[in-house]
Parts: C-alpha cells; structure tokens; sequence
C-alpha cells in the first residue's frame, strides 16, 4: 500500500481541489423531503449522508465525517457512521475520521482499533494534551494499517489561546506541540516528502497558519474555520506548500445545509456549494504554485 499522505496528494490532484467536505449530519437541519418519507430521523439521517456522500465524491477527494453527530443517535449513529465509512472508501474519497482523541496505553490502542479497523479510517484526529505515549498506539496502528494522524496544533475556535497561547520557554504553547508533530512526521516519510502525522491548523488566525507552515514543511494540515466560521478563501492561503500541495480545508455548514428544510431542491443547493467552494479553493492553492515558480 501506497504512504497514507502520497494517497492524500493523489486524491486533490485528481479532484484538483484542497477542499474537504465535513460531514455533520443534524437531525434538526435534515430536508423534509427525506424526513416525510422515512418513519424515523435516523433513517433519514443516513439516506442524507449518503446522497451527500455521491454529490462530494463527483467534486473533491477528501471527507471528514464528525464522529459527535453520530454517536448522539446512539447503537444506530454508529452503525450510521461505519456505512458512511465504508462507502466513502468504496468511492475512492479519502477519510478522516474527526474523533479528536487522546489517552493512554490500552484505551488509546482500542480507539485506534475502532477508528482503523471498523470505521476503515485513512486517517484520525487526535489530542496530543496527554504527550507521546497517548498517541504511540494510533501511530503504531497507523503505521502497520498505512493510515495517519491529524493532530491538534492551533485550533480555530475563539477560546484556543486559553491554553495554546501560554507562554512555555520563551514561545507559545502551540508551537511546542508543532515542533513535536514535525518530529513525529519525520519516522515515516512518503515519496513526496510529507509524513504521515499531519497538524490540524485553524483558518481564523492567517498569520499564524503562514508562520506555522514555515515551521512544518513536510506536514499535510488539516484547516478548520473556512466558509461557516468566518476564515475566507483568501486566509488559507498560507497553509499550502510550494507545489499547491500539504492542506485539505474543511467546510461543513456550508456546503453540506446551503438550503432551508423545507427546500425540495437541496441536492442541487449542496452540489453548487460544492462546487463553488471546490473551485475557490483551487484558485488559491494554484496561486500558491504559480509564486513558487515565479520566484
């Protein structure tokens, strides 16, 4: 099996957008179309997932399924969630599964098992708040399965700095954790020179996502905060390498409910979204290619 980050780097280029489709199915925003034909939300739930799943498939490479909005529907959500899995992959997407684990010894190794082997996860997030020895038993997992790892580093959300900002030896802590991913990528690196433990990087703070590729070049992020949550097409353009490559941005709101539940053509709002996102995206990434080969 191909390194896990060369098949991350096949599927954008083949889909020629960085864009990643987040999948957070909310049983409040679901379309009446399906809620009125199925007896139960769950049922429509996961008709939904899956007719979202067929629209992203056609236009990007990469899904990140939201394990919370799964498991809130309880035995039926996981079964949910393993079909969405399952079928991504028989699509040819590449997913992450957004768990954001981070324990310990034999609990961190069943989570792995879960997230590699019964979800077919290519690749998982994780919190690297317990140290090295949480995370040994996803890499040790991945790395037997050819999977990866997307770790907590700068996150997107207004109260990050609370603890991410704390000033630990001159520097924040966040780019701490930053030096210790860089480290952790370099034990498995793919033909294209990224490794296969990769940073979750947020949107919403640009200078800091540019400041943060610096520090880890052969790290593919995982880039929260676009579309929804205020962060523009314009902010991301710090997270990509010198080839247009090493970041999948993640949208979830906005491409996945860009309609009303009483709309009866919503299948058509989510592929426009889509695709307008998809492209916006391309754009930037592009750009990021062409200054390198001006300069």
């Amino acid at each position: 099996m191909s390194h896990v980050m060369d098949r991350l780097a096949e599927v954008v280029r083949r889909q020629m957008t960085p864009l990643c489709v987040g999948l957070d199915p909310r049983l409040d925003w679901l379309p009446r179309t399906l809620t009125a034909k199925h007896s139960d939300r769950v049922a429509a739930c996961e008709e939904f997932c899956l007719r979202v799943l067929e629209i992203a498939a056609a236009q990007v490479g990469v899904v990140k399924p939201q394990s919370a909005f799964f498991e809130l529907l309880g035995a039926d959500g996981f079964r949910i969630l393993r079909t969405v899995m399952h079928r991504a992959r028989d699509l040819g997407l590449f997913t992450i599964l957004d768990v954001k684990r981070g324990d310990i010894s034999s609990t961190a190794a069943a989570y792995a098992e879960a997230a590699f082997d019964y979800f077919v996860a290519d690749a998982v997030t994780v919190s690297p708040y317990l140290g090295r020895d949480s995370l040994d038993p996803f890499l040790e997992a991945a790395r037997k399965k050819g999977r990866g790892l997307f770790v907590l580093v700068r996150t997107s959300n207004s109260g990050a700095g609370q603890f991410q900002d704390l000033c630990c030896g001159g520097k924040p802590l966040y780019e701490h954790v930053a030096e210790a991913v860089a480290s952790w990528s370099k034990e498995n690196v793919g033909a294209l020179g990224f490794g296969d433990v990769g940073a979750v990087i947020g949107a919403t703070r640009p200078e800091e996502l540019r400041q943060l590729r610096r520090m880890l070049p052969g790290c593919w992020f995982l880039v929260p905060g676009y579309g929804a949550q205020g962060a523009a097409a314009g902010d991301v353009a710090g997270a990509f390498g010198s080839e247009g490559l090493g970041a999948v941005v993640n949208s979830s709101r906005g491409v996945v409910f860009p309609f009303q539940p009483a709309d009866v053509d919503w299948e058509e709002k989510v592929e426009r979204a889509m695709r307008r996102s998809a492209a916006e995206l391309q754009v930037v990434a592009k750009m990021n290619r062409i200054s390198s080969e001006i300069s």
